[in-house]
């Protein structure tokens, strides 16, 4: 009977662990189930770059350049990018400079003309008559009839004397077939670029000055005469010192 008793508690611990390993091993087999779940929920890090500090937009040299959005303009041999007509911002870029027409406002940088466009700006084409101090810091000088224009973004300017600034210009006639700078009209200096000016920029100055001091003397050495009766040579002496004053004030040697 002790035998048979002996045999029966046995059998009833072996049942009991073996039905508690099971329940065990059931448990460990839900627990790794779930955390893999958890593991293909979280979310990926984010991948940081070496040497670039996180939270500060895209890499250098990532898609999100400055010029992405922007056209090339290849008119005239130009060859620099703006946006687009009608690219909205929303602030002005840092240095813009402004200018007014009547009621509008219109705010100018690096060639780029913004209007104001609810609580951003849009960028525009200027009205003509827009006077600027200084030109686009990447231009080109485009002659059409012995006039030099300058040209950015779409946009022509001409050297307004009486207002001592540039201009905003409808597009000349033929825009398309722009001619050759011509001679220089002061043949007797000795000019010298200090600056090393292109021989565009060299023409264009010359032209501007010798507007300027054809108007400050009278005298024009393009025109028989001087353009005056009985052209005298105080005149020319007068003309040669405006012209070498200006061109001296524009990073030129005069001789």
């Amino acid at each position: 009977m002790r035998n048979k008793t002996s045999r029966f508690i046995v059998l009833t611990l072996a049942v009991g662990f073996f039905g508690a390993g099971s329940q065990l091993a059931a448990a460990a087999d839900q627990h790794r189930d779930e955390h893999a779940r958890d593991e293909r929920a979280r979310p990926e890090p984010a991948r940081v770059e070496p040497g670039r500090p996180q939270g500060r937009g895209p890499a250098p040299g990532r898609a999100a350049f400055e010029g992405r959005d922007q056209e090339l303009d290849g008119r005239h041999n130009h060859g620099r990018y703006y946006p687009p007509v009608g690219a909205v911002r929303p602030a002005l870029p840092e240095g813009y400079r402004p200018y007014y027409r009547g009621a509008d406002r219109y705010y100018f940088h690096g060639g780029i003309w913004y209007a104001p466009s609810g609580p951003g700006f849009v960028v525009v084409r200027p009205p003509s008559g827009l006077v600027i101090s200084v030109l686009p810091p990447f231009y080109s000088t485009v002659w059409f009839g012995g006039i030099p224009y300058y040209y950015a973004d779409n946009v022509y300017y001409t050297w307004q004397p009486d207002q001592n600034g540039y201009s905003v210009v409808d597009p000349p006639d033929n825009a398309d077939s722009p001619s050759e700078p011509p001679d220089s009209a002061q043949q007797d200096l000795i000019i010298y670029p200090k600056n090393g000016q292109s021989k565009d920029q060299q023409a264009a100055d010359q032209f501007e000055c010798h507007t300027w001091a054809k108007g400050q003397t009278g005298f024009d050495p393009t025109q028989p005469g001087g353009g005056q009766p009985g052209g005298s040579a105080m005149s020319r002496s007068n003309y040669d010192r405006a012209m070498s004053a200006c061109l001296q004030a524009r990073g030129y040697q005069v001789n």
